[in-house]
């Protein structure tokens, strides 16, 4: 069985948001020459404060085109706001998201 592949880059909104202690984060790799192949490639996913200090990495390798759910679990950090961002090839999207305790 074959299954369908994004044609686009995305990083959807965490859900839910705000959350406590844990949220899931959805996005898509298309198949794309951006990154370095057809296949994938290297895909980064990175929390930050709202400081802009890395608080933590939840994805950090090469991976295949397709569709992709990362759950992050908060009940370490303080409330507030957290930036989440999502590098691939030449792509980059950034999105908020909101931790209550």
């Amino acid at each position: 069985m074959e299954y369908a592949k994004p044609d686009v880059f995305s990083l959807e909104q965490n859900y839910p948001n705000p959350f406590n202690p844990v949220t899931i984060i959805k996005y898509s790799i298309p198949e794309s020459p951006l990154l370095g192949g057809v296949r994938g490639g290297f895909v980064s996913l990175k929390i930050f404060n709202i400081l802009g200090q890395e608080t933590a990495t939840l994805v950090n390798q090469n991976q295949e085109a397709g569709f992709y759910e990362v759950k992050f679990d908060g009940s370490q950090f303080a409330s507030g706001v957290y930036i989440y961002r999502l590098e691939a090839g030449s792509y980059t999207a950034v999105k908020k998201m909101l931790l209550l305790k």
